[in-house]
């Protein structure tokens, strides 16, 4: 039985409305939403963008952005997953038991927890 289900792929960068923006050319879709303020730039520091067949990519502003280089073994390939998830508690639980670790869980108000995979790739178990 599998503990999520992919909610959305979201990729840092620089100007999420501008990676959307070239993302929606590319694959289609619209922009649906923008969230937040990246600073003085006055760019949303969350953008999504919702494809042909409903499935949605997102784009967060990241500060100091470095893009991945390829093929680059000493460098990194940067994005993370959102999954969606009914039970953060029992989801949570079944991947730390698969290897996960926790980078930013301790917040139990909040509908995410983010945790890195064993390979260390950041993902978000998302209650939202």
């Amino acid at each position: 039985m599998a503990l999520a289900k992919l909610g959305v792929v979201v990729l840092d960068c620089p100007d999420p409305r501008a990676l959307a923006e070239f993302y929606a050319e590319v694959l289609g879709g619209t922009v649906e939403s923008e969230e937040g303020n990246a600073g003085d730039a006055g760019t949303a520091d969350w953008v999504d963008l919702v494809v042909p067949g409903g499935q949605s990519l997102a784009f967060q502003a990241a500060p100091g952005h470095v893009p991945p280089r390829w093929p680059a073994p000493e460098g990194s390939q940067q994005f993370h997953l959102d999954l969606t998830v009914d039970d953060l508690d029992a989801a949570e639980k079944g991947v730390l038991a698969l290897g996960a670790r926790p980078l930013d869980a301790e917040d139990r108000s909040r509908g995410w927890r983010v945790y890195a995979d064993p390979a260390g790739h950041p993902f978000c178990l998302c209650a939202c």
